[in-house]
């Protein structure tokens, strides 16, 4: 009876320190992530660069033009930090960088990616990462 109520114990102590880790793991990583990237951007003038890529892709500028459009009351999230938790949990670290690595070495397409992203994402979350993406680069 005693290690019955030991386990049960030891069980829900591991469920409650799970979920901790789980939530504010997720949450520290994020903040760190944009942190880190905004940073560099913005240092290394990466940030202008983005921005020529989109106006010279037509495909890309209309993609970022219908953040223009949405009502932002309505949206899952706001802020890049959610954005890079979201991002996170429903797309994953590794998939991400995966991407990243068949993009640079030519094997993938942006439309792909898109693609392959926005089959984790709902529309609304979709919309509220134009949104974040505009604001970042235009305001």
């Amino acid at each position: 009876m005693r290690i019955l109520k030991f386990l049960t114990v030891l069980g829900i102590f591991l469920g409650v320190a799970g979920y901790g880790v789980l939530h504010f793991g997720t949450k520290f990583a994020s903040e760190k992530i944009v942190d880190t990237l905004s940073t560099e951007l913005e240092n290394s003038g990466q940030m202008e660069e983005i921005k020529q890529t989109i106006e010279n892709d037509p495909e890309l500028k209309a993609f970022m033009e219908e953040a223009q459009t949405v009502d932002s009351s309505a949206l899952p999230f706001t802020t890049k930090e959610e954005a890079t938790k979201v991002v996170l949990q429903k797309v994953g670290i590794t998939e991400l960088n995966d991407i990243r690595v068949k993009l640079q070495d030519g094997s993938m397409t942006k439309e792909e990616a898109l693609q392959q992203v926005q089959g984790k994402l709902s529309a609304e979350e979709i919309a509220a990462l134009k949104v974040i993406v505009y604001k970042e680069l235009y305001e």
